[in-house]
Parts: C-alpha cells; structure tokens; sequence
C-alpha cells in the first residue's frame, strides 16, 4: 500500500492540473484515471477531438465557398471520411502521450484503474488500497439524455458517438441547441448532412446574450442547419440504421415526427461520480448530482475535495483547471482563488461566439445602470479580407465608473479575442483603458478597440 500527500480521482483538465500543480508544490501526488489513456473526456471524445473535426470541415466549406472567389481554382477537395477520423485520432492522440509525459516529468503515480473512497484518507483503486492526506474528487460529467430516448452509440448517439460514426448520415436531428449540439451539427451539415435542430426552449444557446442567439441563429440558417423551437421531445424510435423523432410543440401541443438516419442527443451533461462511495462517506449530493463545497473547494467530510464538472458551476475543461490549481494551492498551505466572474465561454462554430462577464439581461435583472459599446466585423479591414464580416463585439461597461462588466462577441476569432476583455476585467480595467491601448493593423482585435471606443465618443470605423 503507497501512501501519497494527495490523490486525485480522475485525469481530465481539472484532475491533470489538479495532480501537475501539486506536484510543482512538493507534495507527494498520484492520480487515478481507468481510461486506457489520460485527459478525459475532454482530451478524448470531447473538446480536442471536436476542435479536429471542426477545422477539417471547415476547410471543406473554404473550398467549396470561398477558393474560387480567391482564385484558386480546381474541382472542390472529396471527403475521405475514414482519414478524417483518423486524423482526429491522431490529434488525441498527441495530446494524450503529452498529459502522460507530464505525469513523469513532474513524478506524479498514475494508479490505473477506476477509484472508490472506502473512507477518509483511502482510495482504493482495484483490489488495491492506497493512503493519501488528502483527494481529489476530479471524476467529470457525462452526457445526460431524456425520458423515453434510448442512446445505442450507432443510431441515437451523444457527443462520443458523433466523433466515430461509422459514415457521414444523409439525415440527422440533434435534440438540444447548446454548445455540443451546435458544434457537431455544424461539422456534418459542412459534410453535406441534413441538420435539424430540435430545442426545448425560444432561443438557442440558453443564457446567452439575446442578441447574439438572434444572430447566431440566423448565421446557422444560411449554413443549412434547421431549426425546430419550442419543441418537447417524447421518444425516439430506433432500428438499426434510422431513427424516429417524436415531439409536441410547446405552443399548441401539436404533435410532429421527424426521420433521421442518427440522432444525436445533445441536452446537456451531469456529474459523473458512480461508484465513489459518497453516500457510504456522508456526502450527499444536490438534486443535480453535484457534490457541495465550501470555498477551499473540501467537501463535507475534511480532506476530501471536489473539483470541475463534479460541482457547481459552468461546466467548462477551463473551469476545473482553474479549480485543480487553486486547490492544489489551498493543499500546499497557500491561497488558491478562483474568480468565477471571469470564465470565458466558446463555442467553435463559424463564426466563432464568446462571452465573458454580465449579460444585459443579467443587468437589467440587477437593476445596474451601464451602457454599450457595439461595433460591427464589417467596419474591420482583416475581417472582410477574410470572408468574415458578419457578427460583432459588444462591450458593456458600468454607466458611472466605466469598468468593463461583460463582453459578448460573434465573429473570427473570438474564442481568442475575448481574453482581451478577461485580462482587462481582472485589472479592474474601464472601457477607456482598453480603448486607449495600442492595437496592432490590421488584425480582428481592432473590433475589441473600436467596442471600447464605442463606450465613450463612438468608434472609429463605424
């Protein structure tokens, strides 16, 4: 039996970090990870496989769209749809030799196998029983599905079956008009599939700036995704190569059935702790099966702490990072500090959208006086060179004291362009600071500026 200062349960973002970061800190550290491989379900079947698939169809859609306007001529590329994969593949797998060359650089234990707590201070992983000062509870989410919707990973798929189907379906219904949902809808609409969204609620992106769904929604049209809103799913149907959809329509209580050769359900995710003993150790979870914790992130029972997509909060890979350094933090004797009112939100669509900060509904709701400064892709130079003009950045900053709240934009780039508005927000910084920095011509960043200027005098380019 090894004796260990911390063992983590789980090898995703937060549980690799959470390990890495205690390590750095001296402490005595292995993680627990049953995959054949480590990172997770992000690293795996989630963000970085995504991510693959996302920029080879998109470079489908510039050749087919936009090479012949730039005179490069020739007949459109074909889809091997097999070497995408394996491409994809090759992607994860990069990443994944890279997580475990950093457990044996930093002399972290990778105890392979699935973990349990059988009581405070023990994991045991196997037939094997380690002791450790303090864990980690680092276990994730999985997708969650709806009553009467069977998932086969063949025909009615989530997240991780849509990155191996076996071929590209002529037909396919995503049930859910979140992040996932739209990502992949996007991939096999470019791969020439027939997309229909099918979401419970008026908008898409729930909470979200409305502007942005608005506009999101309608660039996602003119790529050929189909919207169907307002729409309760009651089952679906599977044989083995096509699928029924059954809903009812909020509005009137129609009911409507749709085919599909897949569908993909994409209605969100939930904590996935099976198997861990936490009701045995007197942890009781929320309604939505997430694990309470105090500020230092310790659950109920002392040295016992929970992190990521297992508690509250945004379930974001970058979230749990955070989390995984700040514990480790708290668990070397310093200040770990997670400022939850800067997490950042992408989505990897084109064009890309992300937001920081307050929403103006959110405003609104608080009753906070502020304003908006708005500014639109078509007034920048880089942006229209490249085919992408649609979309904007909004910036709202407090009416009286000028400090930046939020940040919402849809355009290129995006998901890199917000970090700008991140570090001004963690300075404190007001939209005139950002407006008065010096940005470089001719490049997307200059939208971020000219939105600032907006806040004060007005824009510029606009």
């Amino acid at each position: 039996m090894a004796s260990y200062d911390v063992i983590i349960i789980g090898a995703g973002p937060g549980g690799y970090v959470a390990a890495i970061r205690c390590a750095q800190l001296g402490l005595k550290t292995a993680c627990v990870e049953g995959r054949e491989t480590l990172g997770g379900t992000c690293l795996n079947v989630g963000c970085i496989p995504s991510k693959a698939l996302l920029h080879a169809t998109h470079m489908l859609h510039e050749a087919e769209h936009n090479f012949a306007t730039m005179g490069l001529k020739g007949k459109s590329p074909s889809v091997d749809w097999k070497q995408m994969l394996s491409y994809k593949d090759d992607v994860v797998g990069q990443n994944t030799k890279g997580i475990e060359f950093l457990f044996k650089k930093n002399k972290i234990d990778w105890l392979k196998g699935w973990g349990s707590i059988p009581e405070a201070g023990k994991v045991k992983v196997g037939d094997e029983v380690h002791e450790a000062k303090n864990i980690i509870i680092a276990t994730g989410s999985e997708p969650s599905s709806l009553p009467g919707v069977e998932v086969d990973e063949k025909v009615v798929i989530t997240s991780t079956g849509a990155l191996e189907l076996g071929k590209v379906p002529k037909k396919m219904v995503v049930i859910g008009a979140g992040v996932i949902g739209l990502e992949m809808g996007s991939v096999y609409a470019r791969l020439g599939t027939e997309v229909t969204v099918v979401e419970f609620l008026d908008a898409i992106t729930p909470g979200m700036d409305p502007e942005v769904q608005r506009t999101f929604q309608r660039m996602l049209k003119k790529q050929g995704l189909k919207f169907i809103m307002g729409a309760a799913v009651q089952k679906t149907e599977a044989t083995k190569t096509k699928a029924k959809v059954h809903y009812k329509l909020r509005k009137d209580d129609s009911e409507h059935v749709l085919d599909a050769d897949v569908v993909l359900v994409a209605t969100g995710r939930k904590p996935y702790t099976d198997g861990l003993g936490l009701k045995e150790l007197g942890i009781e979870p929320s309604k939505r099966g997430q694990i309470p914790v105090d500020e230092h992130w310790q659950t109920s029972v002392k040295g016992i702490y929970a992190i990521g997509d297992a508690i509250e909060g945004p379930m974001l890979a970058h979230k749990a990072e955070d989390e995984g350094m700040a514990c480790a933090e708290v668990l070397a004797g310093k200040h770990g500090h997670v400022n939850y009112g800067v997490i950042p939100g992408v989505i990897y669509t084109h064009p890309e959208v992300a937001s920081v900060g307050k929403t103006e509904a959110e405003l609104k709701d608080e009753g906070r006086a502020y304003k908006v400064g708005k500014f639109s892709f078509m007034g920048n130079a880089r942006a229209k060179a490249v085919f992408a003009g649609d979309g904007f950045v909004k910036l709202l900053a407090d009416k009286e004291t000028d400090r930046i709240l939020g940040c919402h934009i849809i355009g290129p780039g995006a998901g890199d362009l917000i970090h700008e508005v991140c570090v001004a927000m963690e300075f404190g910084a007001s939209a005139e600071d950002l407006a008065m920095t010096c940005h470089a011509h001719p490049t997307y960043s200059e939208a971020v500026r000219e939105a600032a200027l907006a806040c004060g005098d007005g824009p510029i380019h606009a």
